[in-house]
């Protein structure tokens, strides 16, 4: 696999060996995307071993610290392939309370902005009512909230009920995500859509505002 010397490197938060292979791969004629793809798997998998105590927070936030100089490498490729002119959507994207992974959102967040929408990035850690209070400033179509941890992932229920408690359910369609989390999980909570990767979310949220 021509990418596993890169993941190894992300992995290990070793910054400037991943930064190198990065722009080897690149000159090498490798699909950003498929990078991105791969190194998000990566990252999710990280996750999941601090989830479990097998691995602690210094070392996710190393690895998290690779990954985004990764990213701001890749990053100019993907935007030539960006598409211009009107918005397709507005979203306002976070993570929500409690949780402080936002490698994840960040590449939501690029993946979004080269396909067309126009995106509010709030950062994580995001208190519920947050999400709403600025999606009703941007003008927003969709609410993207993102979970990393199975004990964050109430936050993303919390919106969708405050919606509902404020009249305003209707005015937005919350899109959830984050390793944890799945596609019974959004339909245990009323979720309009699960989005799996960071690579389906334009398109799946395309076809979300056409309904």
């Amino acid at each position: 696999m021509p990418f596993k010397e890169l993941c190894q490197a992300v992995e290990s938060g070793n910054t400037s060996e991943a930064e190198d292979l990065t722009r080897k791969l690149l000159e090498e004629g490798h699909d950003p995307l498929r990078m991105i793809a791969v190194l998000t798997e990566t990252m999710n998998t990280r996750g999941e071993l601090f989830a479990r105590l097998e691995i602690f927070l210094p070392q996710l936030m190393l690895a998290g610290e690779a990954l985004t100089a990764v990213v701001d490498i890749i990053r100019p490729k993907i935007m030539e392939r960006g598409e211009q002119g009107t918005p397709k959507g507005k979203v306002v994207l976070g993570v929500v309370k409690g949780d402080l992974h936002e490698i994840g959102k960040n590449i939501v967040k690029l993946m979004l902005e080269t396909n067309g929408f126009e995106v509010k990035d709030v950062g994580y850690d995001v208190d519920s009512l947050t999400f709403i209070k600025e999606a009703e400033a941007m003008g927003a179509d969709i609410i993207g909230a993102s979970s990393l941890m199975t004990t964050t992932m109430p936050g993303q229920r919390e919106i969708i009920e405050l919606l509902k408690a404020k009249g305003l359910r209707d005015r937005y369609k919350v899109v959830i995500g984050g390793a944890p989390t799945g596609q019974e999980w959004a339909d245990m909570i009323g979720a309009d859509l699960y989005c799996k990767d960071a690579t389906s979310a334009p398109r799946m949220m395309a076809e979300l505002l056409k309904k």
